[in-house]
């Protein structure tokens, strides 16, 4: 009988372990199955120019797989058991249970609200590409109003790397639209004084309003109100004051920390149940630093990684290698013409020294390219030798 491998989502790792578990095990000995609620692989790390108006692929992930024997199964991940080795899944067709041998977990993570009141009514997110669609929608009807002398205003609430890309490619692309960041604290707050200043010039270049030390209350259909009484007219609020992971882990079993990630070895397997592995942001997964490694498509190279070489092997009795988990530093687009490369040391700091400006950006977009690349090419470059089990 063959080893069962089921990886739960294809996003930049699961897609990652997926493509490359097959080029490196036999289909003799095992087989694959990839289970994903979309057909499509998304680029998370670009939905935020897609809601400010630019074409982004969306690669068929049948394409991506074709020639590795991977099963590609369309579907919503419901339930995992792992003490019977199930996953539950729902589909058009109504569903049913999937065996494991093997798990890796890349679920990812999604928007979280934090318990502020009308975030889930009348926020916008780009945590998926349906959420960046409807918020691309919106600041269309926002655009077809300015034209008419009505202006429109975008609120985006959040001052990590999303909320700061988000705001500065909607204010790029639609420079009729008034935008205005909320951030916590200081703006850039994590990264050096120059490139903090260089941020702050960008702002101020693409007309972005800035309001720091400030947390919000609630979102309403035409406003946000803040902690400090303040209320900021809003045509369109996007939400990117942080992400949750998926709550099936929780719910399974796993032993997870205290925000739902999955808690493994140094390999990246759990370390209450040794058949189920993690990857992505759904896995709490210290780095050679010290310490925990932030949710990034960067993360989930070096998480993705590692399960690959812990899975290839302890399946076929070989040796597993250890791999990087480094977090060396933020990748920040500031529309398409600038951008901030923020280095940081082994405390995670950020170091005085940046780069900026167009050198900045043509590196992040060479990122995104090849990260897509690699996803759609998942067996290029690897030993062609496929690997047998162990009995």
């Amino acid at each position: 009988m063959k080893h069962r491998i089921v990886v739960l989502g294809a996003g930049y790792a699961g897609a990652y372990v997926a493509g490359n578990l097959a080029r490196r095990l036999s289909p003799a000995d095992t087989e694959i199955t990839v289970v994903n609620a979309e057909p499509d692989f998304v680029e998370r790390m670009r939905l935020h120019e897609l809601a400010a108006g630019r074409e982004i692929q969306a690669p068929k992930l049948e394409d991506a797989f074709a020639g590795t024997g991977i099963r590609l199964r369309v579907a919503r991940v419901t339930a995992v058991d792992p003490e019977r080795r199930v996953v539950t899944v729902a589909d058009a067709d109504g569903g049913g249970e999937l065996g494991y041998d093997t798990l890796v977990h890349a679920l990812g993570s999604h928007v979280a609200d934090h318990g502020v009141l009308g975030v889930a009514e009348h926020a916008f997110d780009v945590t998926g590409r349906p959420a960046a669609l409807r918020l691309r929608a919106r600041l269309d009807s926002l655009d077809s109003l300015g034209r008419q002398g009505e202006g429109g205003r975008v609120v985006v609430v959040g001052d990590g790397l999303t909320g700061i890309e988000s705001a500065a490619e909607i204010a790029e692309a639609r420079p009729g639209l008034s935008v205005t960041l909320i951030a916590r604290g200081e703006l850039g707050a994590r990264l050096s004084a120059g490139a903090r200043g260089h941020l702050r010039r960008a702002y101020g270049r693409l007309g972005v309003t800035v309001v720091e030390h400030t947390s919000v209350d609630a979102v309403e259909a035409t406003r946000v109100r803040c902690a400090d009484g303040t209320v900021l007219a809003s045509d369109a609020t996007v939400w990117t004051a942080g992400f949750a992971v998926h709550p099936i882990a929780a719910a399974s079993g796993l032993e997870v920390t205290g925000n739902g990630l999955i808690v493994v070895d140094r390999t990246m397997r759990s370390v209450s149940h040794p058949h189920v592995y993690a990857a992505g942001d759904s896995v709490h997964a210290i780095g050679d630093h010290g310490r925990p490694l932030p949710m990034s498509c960067g993360s989930a190279g070096h998480t993705g990684r590692q399960v690959i070489e812990a899975i290839v092997g302890r399946l076929t009795g070989c040796e597993i290698a250890t791999t990087k988990l480094a977090y060396s530093g933020n990748h920040i687009t500031l529309g398409r013409r600038d951008g901030i490369l923020q280095p940081v040391d082994d405390e995670a700091r950020a170091k005085p020294e940046y780069v900026g400006g167009r050198k900045a950006a043509r590196v992040k977009e060479g990122i995104n390219k090849i990260a897509l690349w690699t996803i759609s090419h998942p067996t290029f470059g690897l030993p062609r030798r496929k690997h047998r089990l162990a009995a």
